[in-house]
């Protein structure tokens, strides 16, 4: 499971790609879901994240579980970021959840190929992979050829240089119109020895604690490289756990009861809003929840991306 942290997502540019050239004949018209965010920068408008989206279940006995339903049910709700873990299950690469004993949440390549099926059948839908690589595989030898197996890596997005500025990123419409509209983030060896241009690495940000409207103030605290602290696109971790056996380190699970209160709009709303000062006063580009079909975090985002509902 992620820290309950701020994370920041760092990509970079020298270019001002907002006027990349389509590829395409035709210009989308209606970009994830609304005309208005075609002309809008990718890195200014928020999206709704799903954490650990891989452990899902319907079964709540299955207490490692962060999500009720699975992928696709997920992406048809309006998730547009998606995060997972990797670990390797014997010589192949699994989302787990800490480790694959806990929960086993499939085949990377599965995983990627309901992706895959959702992108095909949705062309005006730009998708953040968020995932996170804690063994410290090598993107090179062991993440890109499960891209490339699912058919994905030909829609990626390629910055030209990094790092990029948030006022840097192309609209939703540019990367639609040239077809690189999914955007992946790893947290770990993206920018080591073995690097793959569209596997980009992330940094992460700051402290956040959620409990309902009760929020421990916003904190960057882990941010490094040239960048201002304002020209970062960041995330919010927004998602409240439960001690379920309060003893020595005790066992924290998600806590699906208060996930209706939690995920509405007046928790996430305070808490993006307490985020607000630290981003140059933009709202977090990604709000990543637990149980995203509880609640009301795509109005919440809806609220956030100045639609008036």
């Amino acid at each position: 499971m992620l820290p309950r942290h701020l994370w920041v997502l760092v990509v970079s540019t020298t270019a001002a790609l907002a006027a990349a050239t389509p590829t395409h004949s035709t210009r989308a018209t209606v970009c994830n879901g609304r005309a208005e965010y075609c002309s809008r920068l990718y890195s200014n408008v928020t999206y709704v994240g799903s954490h650990d989206s891989f452990a899902f279940s319907s079964d709540p006995l299955a207490l490692a579980r962060d999500q009720e339903v699975n992928i696709t049910a997920q992406l048809q709700l309006g998730v547009r970021l998606l995060q997972a873990q990797g670990h390797m299950n014997g010589n192949v690469l699994h989302f787990c959840h800490t480790s694959c004993s806990l929960f086993d949440g499939g085949t990377v390549l599965n995983y990627l190929k309901a992706v895959k099926r959702f992108l095909d059948e949705n062309p005006n839908e730009v998708l953040t992979l968020l995932f996170t690589n804690p063994e410290g595989l090598s993107p090179r030898t062991i993440w890109k050829p499960i891209f490339d197996a699912a058919g994905i890596s030909n829609m990626t997005y390629v910055p030209p240089s990094l790092p990029m500025k948030q006022s840097d990123w192309p609209t939703l419409g540019n990367m639609i119109d040239s077809g690189t509209r999914v955007i992946v983030f790893l947290d770990s060896q993206a920018d080591g020895p073995q690097p793959v241009n569209f596997i980009l690495p992330d940094l992460h940000l700051g402290n956040t604690l959620l409990c309902h409207e009760r929020l421990i103030p916003c904190s960057v605290n882990r941010i490094h490289g040239p960048l201002a602290t304002e020209d970062h696109i960041y995330l919010i971790n927004h998602s409240l756990n439960i001690n379920i056996i309060p003893i020595g380190s005790g066992v924290i699970i998600p806590d699906p009861l208060e996930a209706v209160t939690t995920n509405g709009v007046t928790s996430i709303l305070a808490h993006a809003n307490g985020c607000t000062p630290l981003g140059g006063n933009r709202a977090p580009s990604f709000v990543l929840l637990d149980f995203v079909n509880l609640g009301a975090g795509f109005q919440a985002a809806e609220i956030l991306n100045g639609i008036n509902l």
